[in-house]
C-alpha cells in the first residue's frame, strides 16, 4: 500500500521542521534503528561514543556532541522495545545563537519498515532515507522458487518485504539402493507438484486480498517457474507481469528478481501516470466543469470540498506540496505527485504544476 494522506502529511513535515536546522560544526546526530534491532546494542554503541567525543578539540563542539548523544540516549531508553517498523531519532543543540545551548531530540516510527541501521554527526540531520518513503510506491508481490525452495515478499519502492519461506520434500537426484529408477522419478515429481501447489496456496493466502497490489513478478532458475505458475488460481494469474530467469532462490534470489525487474516496474508505474494525467486532459476537452488547474484554483475547490485528486507536479516546491496536502487531508482528496519523465508529466509542469478532478461537476 502507499502512504495514507495522514501518514504522507505526518511524515512531510516532520522532515519539513527538521530540515531547517544546522549545526554550526559536525554535531547534530541522526540514529535509525531497524525493525527488529535490539535498541539496548544502539544505546551501548552511544555511549562508547560518548567517550569518544571527549578527544573533540573545539569545547563547544565537543559539549554539543556531548549533549545531543546524552539527549538521544535518554529518549530511546523510553521505548520498552523497537518500534514494529523501527525508529528514525534525531537530536541536536539547535539554540540560534552561537554559545547557548538548547538541545532538541525528535523520533518517528516510519511508515514502512526500516531496514538501515545508521549513526552519523553530520552538520545536518540524515533525511533522505525518510524522504525516499514520500515517493510514491506501488506494491509488487514477489516469488522466487525452484523445485527444492520458494521464497514470497512483497516489494515497495526498492524495499523488499519477506512474507515467508518454504522448503520441498523433493529428494535429491540420486536414488537410494534398490529402488527402481521408474519409481523415483514418479516419487520427485510427486513431490514437486505438492510442492507447487503449496506454494500456490501461500500466494493465494498472501496476494489474493492484499489491499493495493498492482502485481506479481515470479522469477527463477530453469523452467521450474513456468510448471509452478499452472498451479495459481486464475485470479492471481493475471497479476502476473513478468517471469524472469534468475540464478539464485532465497534472498539472493529475491534481489536478483527486483533488479532484473527494472524495466517492468518502470513502465508500470509510467503507465499509471499516463493514466490518470490523460482522465484529466480528457475530461479537460470534454467536461471543463470536472476539472481545475492552476495554484490557486485548485487550492479553492480543495477548501471547499468538491476535489476528487490533486495533481502536482513534482517540480512544485516542498512547503507547497506540504500545503496542498494538510488540505487534502482535511476534505478527504487524494494527491498524486506527477513526474516530469513523461509527456502528460511536461504538460502539468508547463500548464501551472497544479491541476485537480473534481467530485462533480462545476457550472463554468
Amino acid at each position: 500500500m502507499n502512504l495514507s494522506q495522514n501518514q504522507r502529511y505526518g511524515l512531510r513535515k516532520f522532515i519539513k521542521d527538521l530540515e531547517n536546522f544546522r549545526g554550526r560544526h559536525t554535531e547534530l546526530v541522526s540514529v535509525y534503528v531497524p525493525k527488529d534491532y535490539d535498541l539496548n546494542k544502539v544505546i551501548n554503541q552511544l555511549s562508547q561514543e560518548q567517550g569518544t567525543a571527549s578527544n573533540i578539540k573545539s569545547s563547544s563542539t565537543r559539549k554539543n556532541v556531548q549533549d545531543a548523544l546524552e539527549r538521544m540516549i535518554q529518549h530511546l531508553r523510553l521505548f520498552k522495545r523497537t518500534p514494529e517498523n523501527g525508529l528514525a531519532a534525531f537530536s541536536g543543540n539547535v539554540a540560534e545563537r552561537e554559545g547557548q545551548s538548547d538541545v532538541q531530540v525528535w523520533s518517528i516510527e516510519p511508515p514502512v519498515p526500516l531496514n538501515t541501521r545508521i549513526y552519523r554527526c553530520d552538520k545536518e540531520f540524515v533525511l533522505d532515507i525518510l524522504k525516499d518513503m514520500l515517493e510514491e510506491k506501488e506494491v509488487y508481490g514477489m516469488i522466487v522458487m525452484d523445485r527444492r525452495d520458494a521464497n514470497i515478499a512483497i516489494l515497495k519502492g526498492k524495499t523488499i518485504i519477506p512474507l515467508l519461506k518454504t522448503h520441498s520434500e523433493v529428494p535429491g537426484k540420486f536414488k537410494a539402493g534398490g529402488q527402481s529408477a521408474p519409481r523415483f522419478a514418479r516419487q520427485r515429481e510427486g513431490a514437486a507438484k505438492d510442492h507447487y501447489k503449496k506454494v500456490a496456496d501461500y500466494a493465494k493466502e498472501k496476494f489474493l486480498t492484499y489491499e493495493g497490489l498492482k502485481g506479481i513478478i515470479v522469477g527463477g532458475p530453469g523452467p521450474t517457474k513456468y510448471d509452478f505458475i499452472e498451479y495459481l488460481t486464475d485470479q492471481l494469474k493475471r497479476k502476473i507481469i513478468g517471469v524472469k530467469d534468475l540464478s539464485y532462490t532465497g534472498e539472493f534470489g529475491l534481489q536478483e528478481l527486483l533488479d532484473k525487474s527494472q524495466d517492468i516496474l518502470a513502465n508500470e508505474e509510467v503507465s499509471k501516470e499516463k493514466q490518470i494525467m490523460f482522465k484529466f486532459f480528457e475530461m479537460l476537452a470534454k467536461k471543463p466543469g470536472m476539472v481545475a488547474y492552476g495554484a490557486q484554483d485548485v487550492l479553492d475547490k480543495l477548501k471547499k470540498g468538491v476535489v476528487e485528486t490533486v495533481l502536482l507536479s513534482e517540480a512544485v516546491p516542498e512547503e507547497k506540496i506540504l500545503q496542498f496536502e494538510e488540505e487534502a487531508m482535511k476534505q478527504g482528496s487524494t494527491v498524486v505527485i506527477i513526474s516530469v519523465e513523461t509527456r502528460e508529466g511536461v504538460q502539468l509542469r508547463d500548464m501551472g504544476m497544479n491541476a485537480a478532478i473534481l467530485r462533480y461537476e462545476l457550472s463554468s
